[in-house]
């Protein structure tokens, strides 16, 4: 019997995208073009390691193999639309093209100690949180491993080669959070694929400890990653601490309430032993208020958690406004004389929209393309 979770080949416009193989599939293609398996290891190295931008580049093989390479497959299906920058250079937002003409972006975020990306798992949201760009948009389609895992390698070549440098040097990437457009968990089967090919100690070799996943509250997932064999981060989308209020937020709640939701998080808890990160977008004079702060405190006391509050960044259209600075520190006082860990975070890219809940992925008229290799 078929194994369900095997990946398949992934075509796109009849030729596969090498960055949606495994290994095993990559080999298997090879050998039945009568190349020798070691072939495909040295593929392999250039496409996550070498991080080679086109066949031509691969110089230790064939030329008649490089040429059939470029004849009958792709290097990648990702055309960069458009690149903004803010911060000073620190912040770097990409639209990326899918061949299909839908969108999405991904965001580059560098600090002094640390060079993060933040990755898109699907193009559009289904989730409909009311405070959310993307989730305004709908969901257009769920992209695959390879579209995943292009996005990061665009910025890790482009760290590499010194293309990306803001005010801090580096030369590369330090963390993965897959905060980006759409639900991860919504696309698991193709998010993991690409996690388990960016943590490949053979390929790209990314620790993951060092990737974050975030999640509106999908329960499944979050008790699938509980069982994962990956000792990947979990952030969760809480944004308040009842029912009714939650549910107006997020349409998710009213599948996975907070009592199911807070039942599989001290589940993945107490199988991980991980920290849990709560995410909590601030809407002023909605769910920021002292009272819903002591109800928050009351509802996470005792789990192994952080609370990352979250300033609402403008979203067109949207009625809502975000916290004033006294609100924020007054919520957050709450929370630390109740001794939960909470933070506030730091705000990047809001000029370019590449803030929390601000990837809308909208082209412009007549946007000239480039290819993700370049």
């Amino acid at each position: 019997m078929e194994n369900p979770h095997r990946q398949p080949i992934v075509l796109t416009g009849g030729a596969p995208n090498l960055y949606d193989l495994t290994l095993p599939q990559l080999t298997a293609l090879l050998q039945s073009w009568g190349q020798p398996a070691f072939r495909a290891r040295q593929i392999w190295t250039h496409l996550y390691r070498r991080l080679t931008p086109s066949f031509e580049a691969m110089t230790d093989l064939p030329v008649a193999l490089r040429e059939r390479l470029a004849a009958e497959t792709r290097l990648g299906v990702l055309s960069l639309s458009r690149e903004q920058t803010a911060d000073h250079g620190d912040t770097r937002k990409v639209l990326w093209r899918l061949p299909d003409g839908n969108v999405l972006e991904s965001v580059l975020m560098l600090y002094p100690d640390r060079a993060t990306v933040c990755v898109s798992t699907q193009a559009g949201c289904g989730m409909g949180c009311v405070f959310c760009a993307t989730g305004r948009m709908g969901l257009l389609r769920n992209i695959t491993a390879g579209e995943i895992v292009e996005q990061v390698l665009y910025f890790a070549r482009g760290l590499r080669s010194g293309a990306l440098a803001g005010t801090t040097r580096h030369d590369h990437l330090t963390n993965l959070v897959f905060m980006g457009m759409g639900e991860p968990f919504a696309n698991y089967e193709r998010w993991w694929a690409a996690v388990e090919r960016l943590h490949d100690p053979q390929g790209f070799n990314f620790g993951a400890r060092n990737m974050t996943v975030s999640t509106v509250g999908l329960v499944p997932g979050i008790r699938r990653l509980a069982q994962a064999s990956l000792p990947i981060n979990l952030a969760i989308s809480l944004h308040a601490p009842n029912d009714a209020l939650r549910s107006a937020l997020m349409p998710v709640n009213k599948k996975y309430p907070i009592a199911a939701l807070m039942d599989a998080t001290r589940e993945y808890i107490a199988r991980t032993n991980r920290r849990v990160s709560f995410e909590y977008v601030l809407l002023q004079h909605q769910n920021d208020t002292p009272e819903l702060a002591e109800e928050l405190a009351e509802l996470i006391d005792g789990l192994l958690c952080h609370v990352n509050l979250i300033p609402w960044n403008p979203v067109p259209g949207a009625p809502l406004q975000r916290s004033h600075r006294d609100r924020v520190r007054a919520f957050q006082n709450v929370l630390l004389r109740r001794g939960i860990a909470c933070t506030v975070r730091v705000e990047r890219g809001v000029a370019i929209a590449a803030a929390c809940g601000q990837l809308a992925a909208t082209p412009q008229p007549a946007e000239t393309t480039t290819s993700a290799r370049s």
